[in-house]
């Protein structure tokens, strides 16, 4: 019987190999044309917003407002990122390397929860994203509020002052503006045939906009870590680590409190993917070290992507066994 499958259910049911091969590609162009590194930099956020705005259109207002409603679902996001996460991360400060700067960097990324490319994530891993989406604001705004004080604690100095703006250009360009803009081409979609039409045609874009994301992430950042690799070598079995403890914990917490398989995805991604596109310009900003702070956050970004990848594979192998 003949493949009867479009090009975009094509890249659908071959997406986790063709992300590993985005990543791939992005490692060899950012080891082997590290002078393109800061134009491929300068593309990363537009494509992350552009791919936000492709996951958001598949998110109802009414759905997004009846997510809200769930507190439960909200608890428990807000639980394991702000209680677990701060205390798995303790107990892992011991196993990175004694640099200030690097321990900064790496405590920095580890406690701030993700609120970008998570929701992408959760949905191509059959998780609820809606409910994600929905508690954005609030993991944006206790993050912002506490961890700070947490970073103090870890740290036992006053140096890391966060200041928030970068937080707040991040939640307005990669999740208002991508919100609203989804919002209006669902409202136009709902009046004419037309914006059916380009509703559609824009759904169709989400694996190949996941790909240059991660090939542009990668690209970009590679070369950053490659000048410092001896350095901060020291925090990659650690963020890895922190990733399988956290797929667990938000297993185990999952089926604790009995969430449905859906919500029990969002939350086993929200406390394993981490805040890295949105912290790097805080680590950027950081009084010493900041060079190396930056790119032991990179180095995250490089280890969590990889990581997701498994996990979407994971995740959706589980689903199709059920």
């Amino acid at each position: 019987m003949p493949d009867t499958a479009t090009i975009p259910e094509r890249l659908e049911q071959h997406q986790v190999a063709l992300y590993l091969l985005a990543i791939g590609a992005g490692l060899a162009a950012g080891l082997t044309l590290p002078s393109a590194a800061e134009s491929m930099d300068v593309a990363v956020t537009p494509l992350l917003a552009a791919l936000l705005y492709v996951t958001f259109l598949q998110v109802r207002a009414t759905d997004l407002v009846a997510s809200l409603r769930d507190r439960k679902f909200l608890t428990v996001v807000l639980a394991v990122n702000f209680v677990i996460v701060p205390l798995v991360v303790a107990a892992l400060t011991p196993l990175l390397p004694t640099d200030d700067a690097i321990r900064v960097g790496a405590l920095l990324v580890l406690l701030c929860p993700c609120v970008d490319y998570v929701v992408v994530f959760t949905g191509l891993a059959g998780g609820d994203n809606q409910r994600l989406l929905a508690a954005t604001p609030l993991l944006l705004l206790a993050q912002m509020l506490i961890v700070p004080v947490y970073l103090t604690l870890l740290l036992g100095d006053g140096r890391t002052a966060i200041d928030p703006e970068p937080f707040l250009w991040a939640f307005a360009i990669l999740i208002v503006a991508p919100l609203a803009l989804a919002w209006l081409t669902q409202g136009w979609a709902a009046r004419s045939a037309v914006g059916r039409r380009a509703d559609d045609a824009v759904s169709t874009t989400m694996v190949p906009l996941m790909m240059a994301v991660l090939f542009t992430a990668v690209g970009s950042q590679v070369p950053r870590i490659d000048s410092r690799f001896d350095d901060i070598a020291g925090v990659i079995p650690v963020y890895a680590l922190f990733l399988i403890v956290m797929v667990f914990i938000g297993l185990g917490v999952s089926r604790a409190l009995r969430l449905t398989p859906s919500s029990g995805t969002a939350v086993v991604f929200s406390g394993a993917t981490r805040n890295s596109l949105v912290v790097l310009p805080l680590a950027l900003a950081l009084p010493v070290g900041a060079e190396l702070a930056a790119a032991t956050v990179i180095t995250q970004t490089l280890v969590e992507l990889i990581g997701m990848v498994i996990l979407v594979w994971a995740f959706t192998c589980a689903a199709r066994r059920r």
